[in-house]
């Protein structure tokens, strides 16, 4: 069975420990790549990261975006939301369907 992880600075990602998600605090790049990696090469089918960790990480999370597993998500952290997570979903649901389900307009 695929496990769920959550990736990204500690205030932003605690809470998540109480819903028995896997919780990966990172405070460097170099360690969020490292993890990331070890994650995404493990038995994760979930990986929740920050928006502001993913924005440091663009380059590392393009060598994911074709896999099936795992589905890397972008949350908002403490410090706000960016609207990065949500442009993500809505990228990829138009890329499922072929479509822009909020405005029906042709992908």
């Amino acid at each position: 069975m695929l496990k769920i992880a959550v990736m990204g600075e500690y205030d932003s990602i605690y809470g998540f420990a109480t819903l028995g998600l896997d919780t990966y605090p990172v405070s460097t790049r170099e360690e969020a790549k490292e993890t990331l990696r070890r994650l995404a090469d493990g038995n994760y089918g979930i990986i929740y990261m920050t928006e502001a960790l993913a924005a440091e990480l663009t380059e590392e999370l393009a060598r994911y975006s074709e896999r099936i597993t795992p589905a890397i998500i972008q949350i908002p952290g403490v410090h706000g939301n960016t609207g990065a997570g949500i442009q993500g979903v809505k990228d990829s649901v138009e890329k499922a369907v072929g479509s822009d389900i909020l405005f029906g307009g042709e992908a």
